[in-house]
């Protein structure tokens, strides 16, 4: 089963690149561990929040588009990693490993499974994950 790793935290703080450099080298191995284990399909940070685009498509069918996030939240989502485990406690395993800045948040979800209604995942397997990354 597929789940979702997202991480939040506050924007802003920009790290020293000393601490930047540490947090990369700390990701390295956690991604590499990953890899190496065959559960990690994708795992990439996001740009700050103030980038984004947001689409709705009111009950009318107009969409709308506005720039900037509306998130009622003081955290906004930073990065996530998409792995596939066994179960939920081997998801949450590897969420324990991930190198979170302090004060970050990280919710693990289950990707629904929508196979029983015909659809089929275009998502790659770990291991074609890894040879095209």
């Amino acid at each position: 089963m597929k789940y979702l790793l997202t991480f939040y935290g506050h924007e802003g703080a920009e790290p020293s690149p000393e601490e930047m450099k540490e947090g990369m080298e700390r990701w390295g191995a956690f991604e590499s561990e990953a890899i190496d284990a065959g559960v990690l399909i994708a795992c990439e940070p996001l740009e700050e929040s103030s980038t984004a685009t947001t689409i709705r498509l009111p009950e009318d069918g107009e969409a709308t588009t506005t720039d900037g996030p509306f998130a009622e939240s003081k955290e906004q989502l930073g990065g996530f990693c998409l792995v596939e485990c066994e179960s939920r406690e081997e998801a949450l395993e590897w969420a324990s490993k991930v190198p979170l800045r302090p004060g970050a948040g990280l919710e693990v979800r289950a990707v629904r499974d929508l196979s029983p209604f015909g659809r089929k995942s275009p998502t790659a397997s770990p291991v074609k994950a890894a040879a095209t990354a």
